[in-house]
């Protein structure tokens, strides 16, 4: 299958023009799997809980809707951040949108990174796996921040991820190696959209950094986008390759895991 990831710099607090541009991308890229970046719908740097709550979606609001309705027409799967509010809750959220809406569903960021913290709510979706037949792949989705946490990628693995999806509005410079590492570890796909430009707020300037990559199982980059341009990569993928945990006649990395050894609380 073919997945392509969508590199671009959304304007804060200005909906109607990213989804705009959202939708023509959308529209005019051949892939059946479409990731976009973390909030892309709004833009990151929200200051509190006010501002988000002002342009938060429900998980069935009209943007929503309108994305599946595409989604089923065109036979695309559409990956993208955006703010949810669902009652007094607001998460930094992704929705994973399938032509098949009975496998759509919306992935809460766990982990919050900065001064999300004073924004968002800390995610209650847990880390889940899609199985989507139709395409013979599974996808597993995280955002941003939770790839630092080897924990998130070794989840979705354990659970069937082929190919982990990765909205992300990155602003360190220590995330490529990781995530590579956290490829080759699960023996996986994983696709980061990360955003570009800048947000400037109450002083401060958050500089994304761009550099969107595909990574194959081997955490070998499949492609990559520049660090400031606006960019599509894509790559076809072969799910069924990840699913052999094997590396010699003797060796599994997921049967000869030894999770009584680990005291991980």
């Amino acid at each position: 299958m073919k997945i392509a990831v969508i590199q671009f710099e959304p304007i804060f607090n200005q909906k109607d023009k990213n989804l705009s541009k959202i939708h023509s991308y959308i529209n005019n890229i051949d892939a059946q799997l479409l990731i976009f970046p973390e909030l892309c719908l709004t833009g990151y740097y929200f200051l509190n809980r006010e501002e988000v709550n002002e342009v938060a979606e429900t998980s069935n609001s009209d943007f929503i809707m309108e994305l599946q309705s595409l989604s089923s027409r065109i036979n695309k799967g559409i990956v993208l951040g955006f703010p949810e509010k669902d009652y007094k809750k607001q998460y930094n959220s992704c929705c994973v949108i399938l032509p098949d809406e009975n496998k759509s569903r919306i992935y809460r960021k766990t982990h919050l990174f900065y001064k999300e913290r004073f924004c968002f709510d800390p995610g209650d979706s847990g880390f889940f796996v899609i199985d989507y037949p139709e395409w013979d792949v599974n996808i597993g989705p995280m955002i941003c921040y939770d790839w630092r946490f080897p924990e998130s990628a070794r989840t979705l693995a354990l659970k069937g991820a082929d190919l982990i999806v990765c909205p992300s509005n990155l602003v360190t410079n220590v995330w490529q190696s990781a995530l590579s590492t956290r490829a080759l570890e699960n023996n996986v796909y994983i696709a980061v959209s990360n955003r570009i430009g800048s947000e400037t707020r109450n002083g401060e300037t958050l500089l994304f950094n761009g550099d969107s990559t595909i990574y194959d199982y081997k955490g070998n980059v499949l492609v990559k986008a520049g660090p400031d341009d606006e960019k599509v990569i894509k790559v076809d993928i072969e799910p069924k390759k990840t699913r052999l945990k094997s590396f010699n006649e003797f060796n599994d990395i997921f049967k000869d895991r030894r999770p009584d050894m680990y005291k991980i609380k």
